[in-house]
């Protein structure tokens, strides 16, 4: 593709961090995606990326249509920046394209004890509540809290009911969906993980009405707003779609892909010793609340990478059980630092953890 050596270092890290983290959907599965759109010019390798308008605590970023991989860390950089200046910082993103995890770049923040947040749209696979049209990506939120001496809190999810990537996993294995993850191109509920081929589209966060759909529609299009109408991206119907073969809508408002990321320096609030110890609490509270049906465990086990790309069984301290068909779980990784808040996979999540 001809990124320059440090370019391709920064990317290949994102990648292999979305690996490494379990989201395969995310990892270097999605390189020979990035060389297709390369390919169709729809990339620039060299990308010059450069700040368009700044104030001492805002930025615009135009990404000169370069990797996301590499313009999300750069915008990052900058809002992590300021926020050292002032307090907060908070940059928006134009003329960029498909970022990786989210969750990568709200992580930087933590480098610096400060908060992080990243939000980017997507591909408009996605109908708003009581709507047939595919009007809004997956449009991922990921917020990260430093802690004390407990694991640091990190959230990275999707605003659907399920990301793409999950029906992906389901198109491979031949298995249907749950109810609430997809509906056909008339709008009615199917269970169909080829949907999307016949013009059906995925579900907002909630699934339907009577599960608060309209509030997942909401949040994909706070994501939208922020990360394009506020940067000069396109948004909605006119976001670029990931796949190279699919032809660009017309009339496009915008330049390229939108992301949007802040950083909140902890001592602009209150004390930051303070807030660590009152962090700690927290996670601790919560991690002792009680579940309602029988299902505590004192470990589990889950899969996971090592660094050698082999799988290993990983025990983790069960923390909260929910029965019924939709169970939720806080789990601790024995011996490590991170804590993580997982749903089934029926869950738009792709994690929520303490810490990396």
């Amino acid at each position: 593709m001809g990124c320059s050596e440090q370019d391709a270092a920064l990317a290949a890290e994102v990648l292999l961090s979305a690996d490494l983290r379990g989201i395969d959907s995310h990892g270097v599965a999605r390189l020979s995606g990035y060389v297709r759109l390369w390919e169709v010019k729809r990339i620039n390798a060299k990308a010059a990326v450069k700040i368009l308008h700044e104030t001492p605590s805002t930025a615009v970023v135009d990404g000169d249509s370069g990797l996301g991989l590499v313009v999300a860390p750069f915008a990052m950089r900058v809002a992590i920046e300021k926020a050292k200046q002032v307090g907060t910082g908070w940059v928006s993103v134009q003329n960029s394209n498909h970022f990786g995890i989210a969750g990568y770049h709200a992580m930087m923040a933590l480098q610096h004890d400060m908060i992080g947040i990243a939000m980017t749209n997507a591909s408009p696979l996605v109908a708003p509540t009581f709507a047939k049209e595919r009007l809004l990506g997956t449009n991922p939120i990921c917020v990260v809290i430093p802690a004390g001496e407990e694991p640091a809190f990190v959230a990275d999810m999707a605003t659907t009911t399920a990301a793409n990537g999950k029906l992906e996993i389901l198109q491979r294995k031949n298995l249907a969906t749950p109810t609430g993850w997809v509906q056909d191109k008339e709008g009615n509920p199917s269970t169909n993980a080829h949907e999307l081929k016949s013009g059906g589209a995925l579900l907002p966060l909630g699934g339907d009405r009577e599960h608060g759909s309209h509030k997942g529609y909401a949040l994909g299009a706070i994501v939208d707003i922020f990360s394009a109408v506020l940067s000069g991206a396109n948004y909605g119907p006119w976001v670029p779609p990931f796949p190279a073969y699919v032809p660009m809508p017309t009339e496009m408002p915008g330049k390229g892909i939108g992301h949007f990321f802040g950083a909140m320096r902890i001592d602009a609030f209150r004390p930051a010793e303070e807030f660590r110890q009152h962090m700690d609490k927290w996670i601790k509270r919560f991690r002792s609340a009680k579940g309602y049906q029988a299902r505590r465990k004192s470990a589990d086990t889950r899969r996971s990478r090592k660094g050698d790309g082999s799988r290993e069984e990983e025990k983790w301290h069960t923390i909260v059980g929910s029965g019924g068909e939709r169970p939720e779980r806080i789990g601790r990784k024995a011996g490590s630092e991170f804590i993580e808040l997982f749903q089934p996979a029926n869950s738009c999540i792709q994690s929520i953890s303490l810490r990396p």
